[in-house]
């Protein structure tokens, strides 16, 4: 099985695995920093298959969501591929989202059983659907093989992911992706990095991520390369793990960057040269953070743009020395990109429009949605990313802005309905809005503004911690302002981006 530049790969997860388990099974597939040893593609093939077989005997069918409540870390890589290799929906579950995002994510899923680390079980066991079960990941490839032969086969078009995004609504969506577009997802990745056998990624971003997994994961098994799992992003051990694990590209967000732009630590000139590029990708890079990080440390950067519904990138930059234009995230790469008018009509470059992707890494549907999937799509098969943007002669695109409501903190979406929701179920909330507030750490961070009944006095921090229990540390606003009313618009709506400069004026 080779890859092409130009056509998606053919077969399953499944049939990747077995190939390389075939071709290259005593080679390193996957490393780890828990004073463990590594593991090659025949270990890993086994130990899928045999997660996948204990799943089957457990009654989960082919088709069926497994929820997957797992850090990075060797049950992560285990359980993930096992999903895959089983022919069942691995659902990630986002690890830091609040206990009601985890809990509806779980119910909307209809995961009756769940891959769950032991330090999650607590969890678990607070958010589970009455009659799921609970298997917990650190054992569930001790199970026999078995037959994998007795699994069931997969196709292409069988459904493999189910990915949680959170949008206007403030209700996560849930976005479907088939064998054939993860496999693309990572191919378009492959493709434009030149990935290769002798390639090691260092992953930094967790799995229920887009980025970690499809573009790392996914992106190394087409390759042949390994990969090496870090529990996350610590800026004092970034370089250090980068050369203890003997990575040669990583991908990250724009706050690591700049984390590690800001940070004491360097890497040690063997680690910088083996390295052949960093990748960006998640939110507009800044042009200040990038030449920075490539003045200091002399490793390029190739900024990059996907979605969760694109199993990751659409755009890139092409490694040097081909032309990288800073403050672009690149050229169509595997698919096709267009500049839509508000009527839907492509527009030729310099002019302005919504930024919309055909190809095949673009998901199946949202899950149980209709109505979100008449709005995504166009009559024509594309896929409106709801970003505004233009492209220039060269076919560059630049990204200028958002239709849609959604701040973007350090590279993850998050809808502000879903925190004026947790902040209406405060008894002295009337009226709440949540607006993003730029800021050089993440490029954004959430704030948020209140109406309270007549005579409620409650301290910011108490609502803080009513918020925060609800949607967890990482949505929750840095700052709640309480107002005596809140901006509206001629139809009532309030509007959120003048809550900004009404704040900012206040404070003066």
């Amino acid at each position: 099985m080779m890859l092409s530049d130009t056509n998606p790969p053919a077969g399953t997860v499944r049939d990747w695995l077995d190939f390389r388990s075939r071709t290259a099974g005593d080679r390193v597939s996957h490393l780890f920093f828990d004073g463990g040893p590594p593991v090659n593609w025949v270990e890993l093939r086994n130990r899928a298959a045999a997660v996948a077989v204990r799943l089957s005997a457990m009654g989960v069918e082919k088709g069926e969501s497994v929820a997957i409540l797992l850090p990075n870390g060797r049950a992560s890589v285990t359980g993930l591929f096992g999903a895959f290799y089983g022919g069942f929906v691995a659902t990630p579950i986002n690890l830091v989202a609040g206990s009601d995002a985890i809990a509806y994510a779980l119910d909307h899923a209809e995961a009756r059983v769940a891959l769950v680390d032991e330090t999650r079980l607590a969890l678990w066991n607070e958010v589970a659907p009455v009659g799921s079960t609970a298997l917990r990941a650190d054992t569930a490839s001790e199970f026999p093989t078995g037959c994998p032969e007795s699994l069931a086969g997969l196709d292409a078009t069988d459904d493999a992911l189910l990915m949680y995004t959170s949008g206007t609504t403030g209700r996560p969506k849930g976005v479907v992706h088939t064998q054939a577009s993860l496999l693309a997802g990572g191919w378009t990745t492959a493709i434009a990095h030149a990935l290769a056998n002798e390639d090691r990624a260092l992953c930094i971003l967790p799995i229920f991520h887009i980025n970690g997994l499809c573009v790392t994961v996914i992106g190394s098994l087409l390759s042949g390369g390994a990969v090496a799992m870090a529990p996350g992003f610590s800026a004092s051990r970034f370089w250090a793990q980068c050369a203890e694990s003997g990575a040669t590209w990583f991908s990250a967000v724009p706050t690591i960057f700049s984390h590690l732009v800001h940070g004491e630590h360097a890497p040690d000139a063997g680690t910088r040269d083996r390295i052949r590029f960093a990748r960006s990708a998640s939110a507009p890079l800044a042009p200040d953070i990038q030449i920075g990080f490539e003045s200091r440390f002399g490793i390029p950067i190739v900024e990059t743009m996907g979605l969760t519904e694109t199993a990751a990138q659409i755009l890139s930059n092409p490694l040097p020395p081909r032309k990288r234009k800073i403050g672009s995230p690149g050229i169509p790469v595997g698919n096709e990109i267009a500049i839509l008018s508000g009527g839907l009509r492509a527009l030729p470059p310099g002019q302005e429009g919504e930024i919309a992707v055909r190809g095949p890494n673009v998901m199946r549907e949202y899950r149980k949605n209709p109505e979100a999937n008449r709005a995504a799509f166009t009559k024509d098969g594309w896929f409106r990313t709801g970003d505004l943007g233009h492209r220039d002669l060269e076919g560059y695109v630049y990204v200028t802005g958002r239709l849609k409501e959604i701040i973007i903190k350090g590279g993850e979406n998050i809808a502000p309905r879903e925190i004026d929701e947790a902040l209406y179920a405060h008894p002295d909330v009337v009226e709440a809005a949540a607006f993003p507030r730029a800021c050089k750490e993440y490029g954004e961070r959430v704030e948020a503004a209140v109406k309270l009944v007549e005579g409620a006095r409650p301290p910011e921090q108490a609502l803080l911690d009513f918020c925060r229990a609800r949607v967890g540390d990482f949505k929750c606003p840095d700052a709640i302002h309480v107002l005596q009313a809140l901006p509206r618009g001629p139809s009532g709506k309030i509007q959120r981006l003048k809550i900004a400069e009404i704040t900012a004026r206040l404070a003066d």
